[in-house]
């Protein structure tokens, strides 16, 4: 049965809705909930009436197998008994995992230090880096919270991505307010897809719908934040700034959403029949009244959009600094060769974690140009890092003493060109164990893809920061970052001289694969979209090129296998998202 709270006991003022937009640590139990209980004094002192934190803002996300030991989730419950005790003004919303005959993936909605229920995720993923039916057990009900006469629907990131979901559920039976505890990973362009969904929601359910995201790096993964509040007209009334942590307030009118609702009767058909008739559907008091108390005067922020340059920029940017930061390192190390992909890292890596804090090393061979060595050298001198200098030719020469008798007869091919990208891997994980220092490799995802790298040599490291971006992005993006200085960081010889690994003489990139320009899109096509090879032909790309490329990344899985984490920020990242068989003799 549809109904509508009582027009008798609503309240003309507006609802001061916050959400805190926080940088979770998976495991960080008690660091989780200082700064969980830390937002609840200053949502508090701001007037906030509702806060809502992001989806398992207590464990972190995603907890992946620490789900499968009963005492990380025991700490879990009491980290969330803690909150409840210092919940007090208003309505706390808060993501935890719950154990009740089951695991669930949950929300705890708190007030004046008593848990008033909890809601259990209905949608759970199970695609892309998503694995949630591993873990929980799908919620049956469907609460709608009475909050001093206001009914809020509480829902859980995937719950709002589905038409006619729980959120309808809820607006038909009463709520005025749809709450969303999310974690939704970035990839280029995800924000605008984002908000036209919320935007859709809030229209159709004709509620107001406020979105609270996970902000910061875990792994793989980059939570971008962008959480935001949206009218029942779908207009966004403030947002969170993407990529950093923030509370964000806005004052919500639901008296208009009443009115709206009295003018606009296509809300009551929302409802979808097969989810309405599944879910237990219950109404839970949770305050009798909201304080008419006089508030402090806030500010909602409309944060600007990001062109796409800048939104991956900063996605690398917060996706290393946290790596670096919760994996317990201070400083990290560069191979910096003075070509394009180092002096990119050598960038993210400074503005992710201070100069000081980012050591280059430059590791000449015979075959390594002098305009290289000297963009290295002007690279670090740019950004005021610290360069050593260690040419890898004496232990070359004893590679190959070594290897002489071994490799007589042979002629000089790969082998040798490897050697060197070894010797260099060698070096820099020398450093890391010598000094406590992570490795930064500087791979780009056209060469993951095509396993033009080398193990144990280049692919040596700790972890890829761009693993997941493109060759041509990689000079958008370098680009991009000269953009934001006075004078070039990146030289503009470092842009123009075409790529090469340097393992032999006058080497060029092209010279094994096709113009990074032809290459990329190709790549898009097979690893990302999965298109046969038949389909990518068609679309009007060299039937041989991509042939021969397809033979590249299906063989090289066995690479990307031993490859370092690195920031997912497509819509497919080799690793967790696009997951094939090494031995595979399918084609095509």
């Amino acid at each position: 049965m549809q109904r509508m709270s009582d027009p008798g006991r609503r309240q003309a003022a507006p609802v001061r809705v916050a959400l805190a937009q926080i940088n979770s640590t998976v495991g960080d139990l008690d660091g989780n909930t200082d700064k969980i209980v830390d937002c609840i004094g200053r949502a508090g002192r701001a007037g906030a009436d509702i806060l809502i934190f992001p989806e398992l803002a207590i464990s972190g996300f995603p907890p992946e197998d620490l789900l499968l030991r009963p005492r990380f989730i025991s700490q879990n419950i009491s980290c969330l008994q803690r909150v409840a005790e210092n919940t007090h003004g208003p309505v706390v919303v808060v993501g935890f995992v719950d154990s009740d005959s089951d695991v669930f993936n949950a929300a705890a909605v708190i007030h004046e230090g008593h848990i008033a229920g909890v809601y259990h995720k209905v949608f759970l993923p199970n695609y892309g880096v998503f694995d949630e039916n591993r873990y929980f057990r799908a919620g049956r009900e469907c609460p709608v919270f009475d909050v001093g006469g206001i009914g809020v629907g509480v829902t859980i990131c995937e719950d709002i991505w589905y038409e006619g979901g729980p959120a309808s559920v809820q607006a038909a039976n009463g709520a005025e307010l749809i709450v969303n505890l999310s974690a939704s990973p970035y990839h280029c362009g995800k924000g605008g897809s984002r908000r036209q969904m919320l935007a859709t929601r809030a229209r159709d359910n004709v509620c107001v719908f406020a979105m609270c995201n996970l902000v910061g790096g875990q792994d793989e993964l980059v939570f971008d934040g962008s959480s935001m509040i949206v009218d029942e007209q779908g207009t966004v009334l403030a947002a969170g700034r993407p990529f950093v942590e923030d509370l964000v307030y806005a004052d919500v009118q639901i008296e208009s959403v009443f009115r709206a609702r009295l003018h606009d009767p296509r809300w009551r058909k929302t409802e979808s029949f097969v989810v309405g008739q599944c879910l237990q559907k219950d109404n839970i008091q949770v305050a009798a009244e909201i304080p008419a108390s006089p508030k402090p005067p806030i500010s909602p922020s409309l944060p600007a959009e990001m062109d796409t340059s800048e939104e991956v920029y900063r996605a690398l940017v917060l996706g290393t600094a946290d790596y670096v930061r919760k994996n317990g390192f201070e400083r990290v190390v560069i191979g910096l060769s003075g070509g394009i992909d180092s002096s990119l890292v050598a960038c993210v890596a400074c503005d992710a974690v201070g100069p000081e804090n980012v050591v280059g090393v430059c590791m000449p061979s015979r075959y390594t140009a002098y305009q290289s060595t000297r963009d290295a050298q002007t690279m670090a001198a740019s950004l005021g890092v610290k360069l050593m200098d260690i040419p890898i030719e004496p232990a070359n020469d004893a590679f190959m003493g070594m290897l002489s008798e071994a490799f007589a007869g042979r002629e000089p091919d790969s082998a040798e060109e490897n050697l060197q990208a070894r010797i260099r891997g060698i070096i820099l994980m020398s450093l890391s164990n010598k000094f406590g220092w992570l490795v930064l490799t500087t791979g780009n995802k056209s060469e993951m893809a095509t396993g033009y790298t080398t193990l144990y040599g280049d692919m040596a490291g700790g972890f890829a920061v761009l693993k997941d971006v493109p060759k041509t992005l990689v000079y958008e993006l370098a680009a991009y970052r000269n953009s934001l200085s006075t004078g070039e960081v990146i030289p503009q010889s470092v842009m123009e001289r075409p790529p090469s690994a340097e393992l032999r003489p006058n080497q060029k990139d092209s010279d094994n694969l096709p113009p990074y320009s032809v290459l990329d899109p190709i790549l898009k096509s097979y690893v990302e979209d999965d298109r046969s090879i038949a389909q990518i032909i068609a679309l009007g790309h060299d039937a041989q090129v991509v042939e021969t490329t397809a033979r590249l990344v299906d063989g090289s899985e066995y690479k990307r296998r031993q490859a370092p984490p690195g920031i997912k920020i497509t819509t497919r990242a080799f690793g967790r998202d696009r997951r094939l068989p090494i031995t595979n003799r399918f084609h095509g």
